[in-house]
């Protein structure tokens, strides 16, 4: 399976969820997307659950010799999350990632105040939240995301997502009431080998799609 782009995924991924909502099981729900590449693919889920459509801006930390091999997350003001595992495995330490860390907290309060402006954080007590990405690798971004989101007391949360590696799919499946992941398939290696587009988006494009979204409700 793969998908012409986040969007189409996101009408996919909205199809199953629009079914769970209309048997009861997404009451009240809200739908939280990590941006960048998250954010298209909620909007389609937001629109289509007519729900609220909000960010939660998480940023990964990467390998040192491979920025896109997700070793930590950062969220919030919260302590870096690392993938013990793979720091084992990688000969690597907290100490020696600081200065990257301290760029990707930057970039994090950049997007966030970029994203936000001074717009409160949403009260999800009580909520369906439904957090949205538009793939899981190593799920440590993910992993990260939820527990911010398991602190502000949702009543059920859900992790939607449109392909993901098996593994990672255990791993942050156990942290969720729900993982629904359309396509988990064998010899994984990254999000957009499987999106015939996966142009970056860009923070005009997020800034337009929340816009559009606040104004909706």
């Amino acid at each position: 399976m793969r998908f012409p782009d986040r969007r189409a995924a996101g009408r996919e991924l909205a199809a199953r969820l629009v079914e769970k909502q209309r048997s009861g099981q997404l009451t009240d729900p809200f739908v939280l997307a990590l941006p960048r590449g998250g954010v298209p693919v909620g909007d389609e889920i937001a629109t289509a659950l007519d729900a609220p459509l909000d960010v939660l801006v998480v940023r990964k930390i990467g390998a040192p010799f491979n920025r896109e091999l997700g070793i930590g997350a950062l969220v919030g003001d919260a302590p870096p999350l690392y993938d013990e595992q793979a720091l084992a495995m990688l000969d690597l330490t907290p100490d020696r990632l600081g200065a990257q860390v301290a760029a990707e907290r930057a970039e994090l309060n950049r997007r966030t105040d970029l994203y936000r402006g001074r717009r409160p954080a949403p009260d999800l007590r009580g909520r369906t939240v439904i957090v949205v990405d538009d793939g899981l690798a190593t799920g440590v971004t993910a992993r990260a995301a939820l527990s911010a989101v398991r602190a502000d007391q949702p009543a059920r949360v859900v992790l939607a997502v449109p392909v993901c590696s098996t593994e990672s799919s255990l791993t942050v499946g156990a942290e969720v009431d729900e993982l629904l992941c359309l396509h988990r398939p064998l010899g994984f290696r990254s999000v957009g080998e499987w999106y015939d587009d996966f142009e970056q988006i860009d923070d005009n494009e997020v800034i337009r799609t929340l816009q559009a979204a606040f104004a909706a409700h």
